[in-house]
């Protein structure tokens, strides 16, 4: 059994990141792999604000991707997470930020929320005014914030890092709607969020991702397991979909 257990859905972006870290560390891991809205009250209590993902390490219990992937560089050897000049390092936390925020905002609330978590959770009908704006007005924003920023080979601060895997994740959620960034309009950004993705750490998700995507909600646990993935013996999942008390 592995000493780490996460707390989350295979489709998460903000799990997808902690996954990928985990990873490039080589820290071996279980998954209870529950969508946040179906998390009974031991969920609450693991994550107050009812958000994956949930890192469990012992004693301690951590709920936020970002506080997991400091985490992660602080207690762990291995492969570094962040680079070690203090202005590089000032850079790698606004971007992360800005992907946690920003790029959260326009990519999972507005446009995965709208057609996919309110069609397969909620069985709500998409509003079609919040998904116009994210794709007419929100993505375009970002794509040409990240087409300043994003380096036109390689990563943004040499190996692959937590900025990298931060950036990339939301684009894996976008195609899940059937989204791709426009290689011509942003060409740089299309690139490096295709090498990104490509890194083994990522792509070596996707499996598991195919399951989830194709699986009912009651039965990807099941279906994970025995496609192999490293899935825990217990769960705090339950039945039944509740909402959290935050978006983002």
């Amino acid at each position: 059994m592995a000493d780490i257990r996460i707390i989350g859905s295979y489709l998460s972006p903000y799990v997808r990141k902690v996954l990928a870290l985990l990873h490039l560390k080589g820290l071996a891991y279980e998954l209870d792999p529950i969508v946040p809205f179906f998390g009974g009250e031991a969920f609450s209590r693991l994550s107050p604000l009812r958000r994956i993902p949930v890192l469990i390490d012992g004693d301690v219990t951590l709920s936020d991707s970002t506080i997991i992937a400091e985490y992660l560089q602080d207690r762990y050897e291995g492969a570094a997470l962040m680079p070690s000049s203090p202005v590089e390092r000032a850079r790698a936390r606004w971007l992360e930020e800005y992907a946690d925020t920003r790029m959260g905002e326009a990519i999972v609330w507005k446009l995965y929320q709208q057609l996919a978590i309110n069609r397969h959770v909620w069985g709500k009908t998409p509003d079609e005014k919040i998904v116009s704006e994210a794709l007419n007005q929100d993505i375009p924003h970002v794509l040409d914030y990240l087409e300043s920023q994003v380096p036109r080979e390689g990563f943004l601060f040499g190996s692959l890092m937590t900025a990298d895997v931060a950036i990339a994740t939301f684009f894996r959620n976008a195609g899940f709607v059937r989204y791709t960034i426009d290689a011509q309009r942003w060409p740089l950004t299309s690139a490096y969020v295709n090498r990104v993705l490509d890194h083994d750490c990522l792509a070596s998700l996707r499996p598991f991702e195919d399951i989830c995507l194709k699986t009912p909600i009651a039965a990807q646990r099941d279906a994970l397991h025995a496609a192999g993935a490293p899935i825990s013996a217990t769960t705090i999942g339950i039945d039944t979909p509740q909402l959290g008390i935050m978006r983002i």
